[in-house]
């Protein structure tokens, strides 16, 4: 047990920071001024306008695009998760190659299945998302289908749908964000396979570059109200 003390250690820390970073980001009062969350502000701006325009057809290729960029992450979630699986079967070359190194980092086979292992359930988590994501994007494109013609907008019922299709809209946002995250701490992730100490620093990495992008990059400062 003593062994893999330290593999433990580096493990929690990963599942730490990745739950507690998503937490942050999604429902604390300081997650409400990151991009996502500015992004999420047009949604509904986007969703008010429609209702004003008779003609919806430019609106509907967006979503067109957001679907195949989603289909896309959700394919490529599969992909890895294959890539990964085949990494667990190779553990006998893969420990060979590492045994050959300079320095003799390779784990026991067991412990080098069980990385594998999780690697494959963050992929599946991320393929899930992804895939939710995709279904719900659908959703949003049958309800902009569904939209009151412009001469009803300053009805109730047209106010009700708006609301609605937002809902739906960030949804489909949030579990898009959420697979996406997957797939960057995946990454540090990887680090684990060097060395748990190696993913100890690979994991404040992950942590690092995308709280810049949520809350100090170039997007996050051009999205800032300039009123």
């Amino acid at each position: 047990m003593r062994a893999y003390l330290v593999d433990i250690l580096a493990v929690g820390f990963f599942v730490l920071e990745w739950s507690v970073y998503s937490f942050t980001l999604e429902h604390s009062a300081y997650g409400r001024d990151s991009l996502s969350a500015r992004m999420h502000i047009y949604r509904e701006v986007w969703i008010r306008r429609v209702l004003e325009r008779e003609a919806r057809m430019v609106d509907m290729q967006i979503m067109a695009s957001l679907q195949n960029g989603t289909a896309f992450f959700a394919s490529s979630s599969l992909i890895a998760v294959g890539g990964a699986m085949a990494l667990l079967r190779s553990t006998s070359e893969a420990l060979g190659v590492l045994k050959a190194l300079p320095i003799d980092m390779s784990p026991s086979p067991a412990l080098w299945e069980l990385k594998c292992f999780g690697l494959i359930l963050i992929f599946i988590y991320a393929f899930f998302k992804f895939a939710w994501a995709y279904r719900l994007f659908n959703y949003v494109a049958i309800l902009l289908g569904s939209m009151p013609p412009a001469s009803q907008r300053d009805t109730a019922e047209a106010e009700a749908h708006v609301v609605r299709t937002t809902r739906l809209f960030e949804s489909a946002g949030r579990h898009f964000n959420r697979g996406q995250r997957g797939f960057f701490f995946a990454l540090g992730y990887l680090g684990w396979f060097i060395s748990p100490w190696v993913l100890f620093a690979t994991t404040a990495a992950v942590v690092i570059v995308t709280w810049r992008r949520q809350f100090a990059s170039n997007a996050w400062r051009a999205m800032e109200n300039q009123t």
